[in-house]
């Protein structure tokens, strides 16, 4: 029994390594987007540049951070400029907004460390790395989520037995258009660069940043119930936006317990178990597991051979499977796999092998 183990990342395929560098000119469209990515410097954004895979632990790091890092400020400067609307027009409907906008950006700080930690090599102590520190940071994330749906729950129900006259009409809409304004630039930010580092987490940051930007829209309703006579509806307005935070908090904690639980996307499965038994001399498939760390897959596998592969036939057909899985998998970074001659396997299931 040959058991091989290869880093994807590390292994060559037709003269080239894994990581796909290119050398040659990317073109992108044109549009809004264009301009701010090419601003903050993204890779495949208006340069001839080598493009590294998102196999490449470096790469995916460091665009992580640069990524983080402009989320913060993007969400920093949206908090700020509606905490002074709200001082001004003490809005329940802007606070429940201005208080998650500022959970948001309190979210990328443990998200920004889990990406500086990744960059360190596993040890001894840490074989897989640090990625997981990504998934601790997501811990805190839900933490703080669920803080502000509390807070914004009472404020509201607060507000709802105690009215207050909302002032400065004008002023309240124009920062709910600024919290959608400002969370939609963190999300095309946020999504563009998560699919491009295959980071499942970062993209769905991104899907809340746009969900939280739709949300700031819906504080124009509170303006417009004020206007209409309606002042009730700006507590109502502030109590929906808490229960729909809560809604996000469960599917945060949803999403945490199937990434701790090292649960993968069936369909995932599959596409291994495909790509996998698509190899010529590879009679079944004896075991296969995988999982996550951080935004990083990694696979285990034990093959069975048909009786007639060679040993040396055997090495090249690990390779074929393992470049296979590379193309099938995109944000595969390691992959164990070990071939069982087919004589083999039926001895180990009559009880022919310990363990």
């Amino acid at each position: 029994m040959i058991e091989t183990t290869i880093p994807v990342h590390d292994h060559s395929h037709e003269g080239s390594q894994n990581h796909h560098t290119h050398g040659q000119p990317h073109q992108d469209g044109g549009g809004l987007w264009a301009l701010v990515a090419g601003a903050l410097h993204l890779p495949g954004h208006g340069h001839t540049h080598e493009r590294p895979s998102c196999n490449d632990p470096l790469y995916t790091n460091e665009l992580g951070i640069r990524t983080v890092k402009w989320a913060l400020l993007a969400l920093g400067i949206t908090t700020v400029l509606q905490i002074a609307i709200y001082a001004a027009s003490g809005s329940v409907a802007l606070l429940a907004d201005t208080v998650h906008n500022v959970g948001d950006a309190l979210n990328s700080v443990p998200l920004w460390i889990a990406f500086v930690l990744a960059r360190r090599a596993a040890n001894r102590r840490y074989t897989y790395g640090y990625g997981r520190a990504e998934d601790i940071a997501g811990l805190l994330i839900i933490l703080s989520i669920a803080f502000s749906a509390g807070y914004i729950l009472w404020e509201s129900i607060q507000k709802l037995i105690h009215p207050q006259i909302l002032t400065n009409l004008p002023w309240v809409a124009a920062a709910a258009v600024i919290g959608f304004v400002g969370n939609e630039i963190v999300a095309l930010l946020q999504i563009t660069v998560g699919r491009k580092i295959c980071s499942e987490a970062m993209v769905t940051d991104g899907r809340h940043a746009r969900a939280d930007g739709l949300t700031s829209l819906s504080v124009l309703i509170a303006v417009v119930g004020v206007w209409l006579g309606i002042p009730i509806l700006d507590p109502i307005i502030g109590i929906l936006i808490g229960v729909a935070i809560v809604f996000i908090t469960k599917d945060a904690v949803v999403a945490m317990w199937y990434r701790l639980m090292d649960a993968v996307d069936p369909k995932l499965v599959d596409q291994a178990e495909q790509t996998i038994q698509s190899h010529d001399g590879i009679r079944s498939i004896e075991r296969l597991r995988m999982r996550w760390v951080g935004h990083a897959l990694h696979v285990e596998a034990t093959v069975v051979l048909d009786s007639h592969v060679t040993i040396a036939e055997a090495a090249r057909l690990v390779d074929q499977v393992i470049h296979g899985l590379h193309h099938a998998l995109p944000n595969l970074v390691d992959v164990n796999l070990t071939p069982m001659p087919g004589a083999a396997a039926q001895a180990h299931h009559q009880g022919g092998f310990g363990g």
